[in-house]
């Protein structure tokens, strides 16, 4: 039995190698990758650890021996506090879920979306516009954030949910911050029917996300009809085997989830993305040549997708180099061999798709941003599992289709407006928390294009 090499830090405190998981878990992982390689074993007091990091162990633990890597302890915590959803099931239930939810991400709903996302941004760009003339900078992850979050609410609930929006962003931070404390903390975290102010601000909030989303599901029940959004959907789905529908509560935690991850996930990535291509204009040109090429004056279609390629690989470059899903973590059940060490039964396994994505046996340059590595030709030669900002296997994300061509929208219409500028003495690096963030505000400049 060979066991991986890696640290050992027999109490589990904030400090010493913990400590710098903690404070840096990105700089730690990459350098573990280097010094030990590809599989690296952190025994921290009664838990063990294994950060896996070649495609290959991806793969296994994502496809080939799923069901012997079930999702761990912070998805457990996340089911107790927000309800069964497929983000956080296992087994029957979520494949249950998973049949019900599908057909709203199928390509012909997918092509209905499409003027709902035009006209958000396109609304957005006009005030951009505006900001354009009088030669205003201004950060853009929170312009992506209302953008993501107004295309969210109109494509789950039929509504521009900016009404709410203040609510719901405020409600979302405390989460956030809350989440991250605790799986920070997580032998330090009193549980959260403890009365201290942390949790009470969590239940707060909580309360209000529920409410919000309940009193959608409310009205859809009483106005009846179908609106043509996933609401509609998950309100009259029938399982095919059983006949079954959806109860009102698993309805909210499947929408509130789509909520969250749909309109965080896609804001982080667009913002890395304009970060990126306002750092290179040789690419945003190559970008503004192909959109105008296939679209000319009009906005995109779902037909278009197969030619708008460059804007394609400009987008998976930047979720290569920043993917939103930083880390994802599983749990053995049962003991296994992986790149030949033994991963025994409940060790708590890490991938990293930031250190993946990364990996220079893979990625020639791998700090370099270069979306041709995404032609076909090129990454053909890739293994699968080299790139997974969307995970991989049975429980890839339902959403990727969407949230992809939500992307390519955006990029393409803002570029046809827009050039942009980003912000001299601006020392933008990756923050990992419970998605990967700037740093600091991404702030740029945008010049009007004529036309």
């Amino acid at each position: 039995m060979t066991i991986a090499p890696g640290f050992t830090q027999w109490i589990p405190l904030p400090c010493g190698d913990f400590g710098r998981i903690l404070r840096d878990p990105l700089g730690f992982q990459l350098r573990a990758r280097e010094r030990f390689g590809d599989v690296v074993r952190f025994r921290n007091g009664p838990f063990l650890i294994h950060f896996l990091y070649h495609p290959d162990h991806v793969r296994l633990v994502l496809h080939d021996r799923q069901r012997n890597y079930l999702r761990s302890w912070q998805y457990r915590l996340l089911q107790r506090l927000f309800g069964d959803n497929l983000v956080v099931s296992e087994g029957e239930f979520w494949m249950r879920e998973r049949r019900l939810a599908q057909p709203a991400f199928h390509r012909e709903r997918l092509a209905k979306y499409a003027g709902i996302m035009a006209d958000a941004t396109n609304r957005l760009l006009t005030r951009w516009r505006e900001m354009a003339v009088a030669g205003q900078p201004f950060d853009v992850g929170p312009e992506m954030s209302r953008l993501a979050l107004e295309i969210a609410g109109r494509t789950l609930f039929s509504r521009d949910v900016s009404g709410e929006a203040d609510a719901v962003g405020n409600a979302f931070a405390v989460v956030g911050r809350y989440l991250e404390r605790r799986f920070n903390n997580a032998l330090s975290s009193p549980p959260v029917w403890v009365p201290t102010p942390n949790n009470a601000r969590f239940k707060a909030a909580r309360r209000t996300l529920n409410e919000i989303v309940m009193g959608f599901i409310r009205e859809r029940r009483r106005a009846g009809g179908d609106e043509g959004d996933l609401l509609s959907m998950l309100i009259q789905v029938r399982d095919e085997e059983t006949g079954e529908q959806m109860t009102d509560d698993q309805i909210r935690s499947e929408a509130l989830t789509f909520l969250i991850a749909g309109h965080e996930t896609t804001a982080t990535a667009l913002t890395w993305t304009l970060f990126l291509l306002a750092s290179n204009s040789a690419i945003r040109q190559r970008v503004r040549d192909e959109v105008e090429s296939v679209l000319g004056d009009r906005p995109p279609t779902m037909a278009d997708l197969p030619r708008l390629g460059t804007t394609r690989m400009v987008i998976e470059e930047s979720m290569r180099l920043y993917p939103p899903i930083w880390a994802i973590t599983r749990q053995a059940t049962a003991d296994d061999h992986l790149g030949g060490f033994h991963i025994p039964a409940r060790s708590m396994i890490v991938l990293s798709p930031f250190v993946t994505h990364r990996h220079p046996d893979f990625w020639e340059e791998p700090a370099r941003f270069d979306p041709d590595r995404f032609n076909p030709e090129r990454a053909a030669k890739r293994p699968k599992c080299a790139y997974f900002p969307f995970l991989a296997g049975p429980h890839q994300c339902i959403g990727n289709e969407f949230a992809m061509f939500e992307m390519r929208l955006i990029v393409a219409l803002t570029l046809r407006q827009f050039d942009l500028e980003l912000m001299p003495d601006q020392n933008i690096q990756p923050k990992a928390s419970l998605t990967l963030r700037p740093n600091l505000p991404v702030r740029i400049k945008l010049r009007t294009l004529e036309r």
